[in-house]
């Protein structure tokens, strides 16, 4: 069965008692009761790491008696990797670069001074990361004017994207939308900062206005999504190993 996250019934019956990871000549599979699971366009749900195909078949054990496609993250990006990454991979790729282009690591504040030392505290150490372990130098302003960054440094995310496989570039794009940041998704990729880590950074503006004026309950759930969905980014990451 081919389970769609976009199915009119979100939340369709669990059809299945066991789920595991089969090797298979192309990979390795997440089976269902012994039979290959299937991605919405019915293509096989085979990863390139038995680490990846295991955490993925565990979110399937984990479901109750309906399939709650929602609290499957990596199950979802599986589902992008092979379903769509190959036709939308230079458009993956450039969209990292759109993020590139308005970093959100870029844009310090001009004040108040302690929001601006906790940028330069948390933001300047991984701007010199990404000029020396990435080659990219990125300009920093101070600010919310959009200020373009040099072409070069674009263009060398945009090359950085192209050359990841699909299952790569699709964590890399998650990633990037999520943190609004395409040095920060890089820096999880790498295993130079956690997801979490990653997530704060991000949002060290929103963490300030937290801080002095508290945090109503829809704020709070928000905010514990993108938690969730940073430590499935670093997860994901994790399974693919060196792929």
């Amino acid at each position: 069965m081919a389970l769609r996250p976009d199915s009119p019934n979100p939340k369709p019956r669990r059809f299945y008692k066991s789920s595991a990871v089969a090797e298979q000549e192309c990979g390795f599979a997440v089976t269902l009761d012994g039979r290959t699971a299937k991605t919405p366009a019915g293509d096989r749900l085979t990863l390139p790491t038995r680490a990846l195909a295991e955490a993925i078949a565990s979110e399937w054990a984990a479901q109750g008696d309906a399939i709650n496609v929602a609290a499957m993250p990596l199950t979802r990006l599986a589902f992008t990797a092979i379903d769509r990454a190959d036709g939308a991979h230079e458009a993956m790729a450039m969209a990292l670069a759109r993020y590139a282009q308005a970093d959100v690591l870029c844009y310090f504040a001009e004040a108040p001074q302690d929001l601006r030392a906790r940028q330069e505290a948390g933001w300047g150490p991984l701007l010199d990361w990404a000029a020396g372990a990435l080659d990219v130098q990125f300009v920093r302003t101070t600010g919310v004017i959009h200020t373009r960054q040099p072409p070069q440094a674009v263009a060398g995310v945009a090359d950085l994207a192209r050359a990841m496989d699909g299952f790569n570039l699709t964590g890399l794009a998650f990633a990037a939308g999520l943190f609004e940041s395409a040095i920060l998704a890089l820096a999880v990729k790498r295993g130079r900062l956690s997801g979490l880590d990653a997530l704060e950074l991000s949002r060290l503006d929103e963490a300030y206005q937290e801080d002095r004026w508290g945090v109503d309950a829809e704020a709070a759930a928000r905010t514990a999504g993108l938690r969730s969905d940073a430590v499935a980014v670093e997860r994901w990451f994790e399974g693919l190993g060196g792929v």
